[in-house]
């Protein structure tokens, strides 16, 4: 996966929208941030990991501790906040059907009850 395809996957959630927060690209639902893709060359806004195309979302912690598990290549929790769901992406290993996943519960988790019904339902 690419960044570009982490946007459109999070723009195509209910009421989710593109900003910028510490210049980075960021992806929020009712001012929340559930996303941010990583800015490739600058090392203040990047990950130690070495990784290329990154993104952090922001995960439920036992989410977070599955998704790890079961993709341990492409998902990682991020070094300081990572107790607080925020979570590395590591796009260019991920799939489609596990980058959806991902920022859905990204997206569930910030997004108000109202809008996370109607997305399940």
């Amino acid at each position: 996966m690419t960044p570009a395809d982490l946007r459109r996957l999070a723009l195509a959630l209910p009421e989710a929208y593109e900003d910028i927060h510490r210049r980075r690209p960021a992806f929020r639902v009712e001012k929340k941030i559930f996303a941010m893709l990583g800015v490739t060359g600058n090392a203040a806004l990047f990950t130690s990991l070495g990784w290329d195309d990154v993104a952090v979302v922001k995960l439920d912690r036992e989410d977070q501790l599955n998704l790890v598990a079961a993709n341990p290549d492409g998902i990682q929790p991020t070094e300081t906040y990572g107790h607080h769901g925020w979570t590395y992406l590591r796009l260019e290993v991920l799939d489609e059907p596990t980058l959806t996943l991902v920022l859905r519960l990204a997206w569930t988790h910030v997004a108000p009850k109202r809008l996370s019904r109607a997305l399940s339902g």
